[in-house]
């Protein structure tokens, strides 16, 4: 009794039915993230909206050009208007070489003569000039056109600066040591000197700055052997050998000293074997009086 007396009865309205409370009304919400960031930028709304449509039409764009690009369309159009362009008297019905001294006439023309009667526009310039880029004698190439119909390739040779011996093969060889053609023994080229050994043909142009150094001695010259991968050894016309020391600054300083004494007592031709001038201190010599005869104990000419 003393629990059901502690808990008071319901309130009454008239008419018997208990009075409830009303109901608490829910907060209303606020504006969201994104629409207070919005309400922040100042441009108008309607403005808004437009470039989002100009973005969303933009992007439909996008997507309809990469599906057409994807389908090779621009292609098929570009193909279209070149033959149309062709078919207006614009199409390769000439082509013109030049620069051509040594290499092979009869590749290069075939190598042009795949863009015969093509459009204009649709010549492969790139393709063409790649395909002569690997003809041996080719060091460069240009092609272009020269409207209405002719195809100008321009060869620019490159210059031979040795021969190079190698394991028993003689071959022509640039200033970058790389191989132009082969040579019959039978037809050396005259003015060209021989380098010999194993990895000479990649110092071509070291040795064409060492002989050029020294335009009394450069005639004189028959070849140079590479030894070691390291230093030259001269071998003149008149049958001496000039060993030069390591380095293309000491080779050349020796070489331009050797020059000097040459020019002042004659030491070429004069029954001398050998110059060693590998010791920068001294250069020593090797002598014979006779052929065939025993060559004599290197001798000290640091008094030369």
């Amino acid at each position: 009794m003393s629990g059901a007396a502690a808990s008071s009865p319901p309130r009454l309205r008239k008419g018997g039915t208990a009075q409830r409370r009303p109901a608490a009304k829910a907060a209303p919400k606020g504006p969201g993230m994104v629409a207070r960031a919005v309400a922040m930028i100042p441009i108008r709304p309607e403005t808004i909206r437009r470039l989002g449509n100009w973005l969303l039409g933009l992007l439909v764009l996008a997507a309809v050009v990469a599906g057409l690009i994807l389908m090779g369309l621009p292609q098929m159009v570009g193909v279209y208007i070149g033959e149309t362009i062709g078919r207006m008297g614009f199409a390769v019905h000439n082509i013109e070489v030049v620069g051509l001294a040594h290499a092979d006439r009869s590749r290069v023309y075939q190598i042009v003569q795949t863009q015969q009667v093509r459009p204009m526009p649709l010549v492969d310039l790139t393709g063409t000039r790649e395909q002569l880029m690997r003809l041996a004698w080719v060091g460069d190439a240009r092609v272009s056109r020269r409207l209405p119909d002719t195809l100008v390739v321009d060869i620019v040779e490159r210059k031979p600066a040795a021969v190079w011996q190698y394991q028993g093969q003689l071959r022509l060889i640039d200033n970058e040591g790389r191989s132009i053609a082969a040579i019959d023994p039978a037809a050396m080229p005259e003015k060209l000197p021989l380098v010999i050994g194993p990895g000479a043909n990649m110092h071509a142009a070291e040795f064409a700055k060492l002989i050029d150094s020294q335009p009394a001695l450069k005639p004189l010259v028959a070849g140079a052997a590479w030894i070691g991968d390291r230093r030259w050894d001269l071998r003149f016309q008149s049958g001496e050998t000039l060993a030069l020391p390591e380095g293309e600054k000491q080779a050349i300083a020796a070489f331009d000293y050797f020059a000097r004494r040459d020019a002042a007592v004659r030491l070429l031709g004069q029954n001398y074997v050998r110059f060693d001038m590998r010791d920068p201190s001294r250069v020593v010599v090797r002598v014979t009086s006779e052929p065939g005869r025993r060559i004599a104990e290197p001798v000290d000419r640091a008094s030369i």
